[in-house]
């Protein structure tokens, strides 16, 4: 280590056996991280194309919602035990099931003929998603090791980056493109050639783990954990849209209840030489609880900015789905100097390098509020372009080695299921995001003071959400190597 803040996953044992072909690094990556550009994309590209898919299948205002929440909801919802089945039968596995699954479904949402067959096909799609995603995570830092380890996370947050900051431009390319008359279905179908070629090439690339057979899924807790999350993300995705009715103030207290009873259960089984969803040790590691805190207060900041920088640039500003992607290129500008050369910054800085990143983004994020008071509906939106890079630039310094920060702390023995219990943070992060960015910003446009108004006040949570994660990310012990592991 140059620091004694610098992250070191290699230490922890290897979950992963390696083929019995020599592989190329960059072939296993290429394959997994598939399924994660994939997934990604689907959360973002999915705006563009609302407007036509309502037109297309006369669907109601609550239908469109559910394309997008009924996505998000399974996905928050499986992941955790999703990272278990890894764990037990085999992270290559699960993988390979999840990548065929989610391009099914892909294809099923792409043939949709009505509203309610696109938000089940759509459900189907987060359910295998959440299948998936903290399979891919796991075999990355079980499977690689060294800087091998630095570069696949690297390569991690570049994807993520790329599919978040360019989903809504290759949805607009592709709408105006109109393949085949096909319109807003190839932004679901655009997965089966990627999807198929991926599932082809996991079993030649992608080191295999045996899993421990020996252990039983606690099917008490998926259920418990399940629901928990249910009752508590749901309200956040639909509470906004329907005023916050009582039904809401009831699903959370639920889900409180229901997490208290999953963690008196957990002990009770733990006690009884049982095998929980959640090993909750895990949370007895400062490094682990502080970095899965500190995920989710992150992306809490993540989709609601793209979701109301979206609405600012289409409604505040009457942009076409293409012009305003275009705009975002700007972000993955500077998104693409700094991602690709994360594990340098991290190498010197350690953990200050996602202070960095996030500091930067926070000052992004003001000089934003800035321009667009000045700007308003009507000024040249180019003034916009040096406070987007510079946000780009903190979210490529700072999204990698968050990540490997987080699962460096989980016990190598369980990194499916820390990798689930990631996940699962990052997407209650998104939902709790949407929620108050959603309270912030419609209270704007409801009091009357535009869109533009309204984005900027915005802006400024987003902004408080940045420091945040820069405090918090200074409360990680040190050095971070002295928990992971174990």
């Amino acid at each position: 280590m140059t620091t004694n803040d610098t992250v070191d996953v290699s230490t922890a044992p290897a979950a992963i056996a390696p083929a019995a072909h020599r592989v190329p690094e960059w072939a296993t990556l290429l394959v997994i991280l598939a399924g994660t550009f994939m997934i990604t994309l689907d959360f973002f590209i999915v705006n563009v194309a609302i407007p036509t898919m309502q037109r297309d299948l006369h669907a109601s205002a609550s239908a469109i919602q559910w394309t997008v929440a009924g996505y998000g909801l399974a996905i928050a919802a499986g992941v955790i035990t999703a990272g278990r089945l890894g764990d037990l039968y085999g992270q290559r596995r699960m993988y390979a099931i999840g990548l065929a699954l989610f391009t099914l479904a892909s294809l099923a949402c792409g043939l949709a003929a009505t509203a309610p067959e696109l938000v089940a096909a759509r459900v189907a799609q987060g359910v295998a998603a959440a299948l998936l995603t903290p399979q891919v995570l796991a075999i990355v830092s079980t499977a690689f090791t060294g800087r091998a380890l630095t570069r696949a996370f690297t390569a991690y947050g570049l994807t993520m980056g790329i599919a978040a900051v360019f989903g809504q431009l290759i949805g607009g390319l592709l709408i105006q493109a109109d393949l085949f008359g096909l319109g807003w279905r190839t932004c679901f179908l655009i997965n089966l050639p990627i999807g198929v070629v991926a599932l082809a090439l996991t079993r030649r690339t992608v080191p295999t783990s045996a899993g421990t057979h020996t252990a039983r899924l606690d099917l008490t807790g998926m259920v418990m954990v399940t629901l928990a999350l249910v009752a508590i993300v749901l309200p956040m995705i639909e509470g906004q849209s329907l005023g916050w009715p009582w039904w809401t103030y009831v699903s959370f207290a639920a889900g409180a209840v229901l997490a208290v009873a999953y963690g008196f259960y957990q002990r009770t089984l733990t006690r009884q030489g049982g095998t929980p969803l959640i090993d909750l040790s895990m949370f007895r590691s400062r490094g682990f609880a502080v970095g899965i805190g500190t995920q989710l207060v992150f992306w809490t900041g993540q989709a609601s900015f793209f979701l109301v920088f979206a609405i600012y640039l289409q409604e505040g500003r009457g942009l076409s789905a293409l012009a305003s992607g275009v705009v975002f290129t700007a972000i993955g500008a500077g998104y693409l100097v700094t991602s690709m050369n994360a594990g340098r910054f991290a190498a010197r800085l350690g953990r200050q390098s996602v202070a960095l990143g996030t500091l930067l983004m926070a000052i992004g994020l003001v000089g934003m509020i800035v321009t667009v008071h000045a700007i308003g509906a009507t000024g040249a939106i180019e003034w916009l372009v040096p406070s987007l890079v510079l946000d780009g630039i903190g979210m490529g310094i700072a999204l990698s080695p968050l990540a490997s920060i987080a699962l460096s702390y989980a016990p190598a023995r369980s990194s499916g299921a820390g990798a689930g219990v990631m996940s699962t943070a990052m997407q209650v992060g998104g939902a709790v995001g949407i929620a108050v960015i959603g309270i912030v910003f419609y209270h704007g446009v409801d009091a009357g003071d535009g869109i533009p108004s309204a984005f900027a006040g915005g802006l400024l949570f987003l902004a408080i959400v940045e420091l945040a994660v820069a405090v918090l990310i200074q409360f990680l012990p040190r050095p971070a190597t002295a928990e992971a592991g174990k």
